[in-house]
């Protein structure tokens, strides 16, 4: 595990919600292009950008419970030479503003940046009228959309600043959560290159978003039963790596997908068109089944629905014996 967290695996290894780098990232590059304004739905400090409201008042807009209006004035701005970043839940954006994203900004190529917070699972109490488990889907068949998810926070900013200097419209998933550090500031990150975070050969876990750090974890148990588990980190789903899976699934003949999202049409389906054009071997996909969440705690929807270390670790066995059949 080069260039990782070295505290991966231990109980008291960092945590920091994946929005809290956005927030981080935005006032970053606020600093660095005049150009950047924000805008959001009533919730700038569920979503972390509070201080970037505070600091650049007059580059901050407050748009209200109005989340359509506020993907088409994000829309006005861009075409007007602003890099313009969208703040709301997912649920609410893209879920209630996606005719506004797919015509307004993303026909029209707007370079505005799209923050979906409050994904998965793992919001928690939140309730199932909240939880996002469906973004990465209605955002990753839009046409001129990159779609980013990001494993941590420090990814998160790192996102924000690559999006940032991209022209073009781009959405990004956060949670609500705080979850573990997984990456480092030497962690090599580029828009559309996955990375692969440990080798192996038996079987390779692509993975996107917070819940990578449960495939490591996975692929450490595996180790000790002498399972050599590669993991990716598959933070872009849009345009996908199609290189480093395909090289993947040659070396390891099998795969394991692991996502916070519906199992349809999120980042493991998005791996199995690529397998299924290029390289087809044995896939077991891990993630959200067919079904809403509910409220309660993160740790224990996670376990609940089957997305913990311990899935993972089923899921590779399941796919081990498919692959020696």
């Amino acid at each position: 595990m080069i260039n990782l967290n070295p505290k991966i695996g231990q109980k008291d290894i960092e945590q920091e919600a994946t929005r809290k780098g956005y927030g981080q990232g935005v006032l970053a590059l606020g600093a660095m292009d005049e150009s950047v304004v924000v805008l959001t739905a009533d919730l700038a400090e569920s979503t972390a950008v509070l201080d970037f409201g505070k600091k650049y008042p007059e580059r901050f807009v407050e748009c209200g419970v109005a989340e359509q209006n506020m993907m088409g004035i994000a829309a006005g701005l861009a075409l007007y030479g602003k890099t313009t970043f969208v703040s709301s839940y997912a649920t609410f954006s893209p879920g209630r503003s996606w005719d506004q994203l797919r015509v307004s900004v993303c026909y029209s190529q707007a370079n505005v940046k799209v923050a979906g917070a409050h994904t998965g699972i793992s919001v928690g109490p939140d309730g199932a009228t909240h939880q996002a488990l469906e973004d990465v889907a209605m955002t990753r068949v839009l046409p001129n959309l990159t779609v980013e998810v990001p494993c941590d926070a420090i990814e998160a900013r790192k996102t924000v600043l690559a999006l940032g200097k991209m022209k073009g419209p781009a959405y990004f998933r956060l949670g609500r959560s705080k979850t573990p550090i997984i990456t480092a500031e030497q962690t090599p990150f580029a828009v559309g290159k996955a990375e692969i975070f440990k080798d192996g050969k038996d079987v390779a876990i692509i993975a996107s978003g917070p819940v990578l750090y449960n495939g490591l974890l996975a692929a450490m148990d595996l180790e000790k039963e002498g399972i050599s588990a590669m993991v990716i980190n598959n933070h872009t789903i849009k345009p996908i790596d199609i290189a480093t899976i395909v090289d993947a699934a040659k070396k390891c003949g099998a795969v394991v997908t692991l996502e916070e999202h519906q199992i349809m049409a999120g980042c493991g389906s998005a791996v199995c068109e690529v397998l299924a054009m290029n390289y087809p071997v044995p896939v077991e996909m891990v993630g959200m089944p067919n079904t809403f969440g509910e409220s309660g705690q993160p740790e224990e929807l996670i376990e609940k629905y089957g997305m913990g270390k311990g899935a993972v670790v089923e899921a590779v066995k399941r796919v081990l014996k498919r692959k020696s059949a």
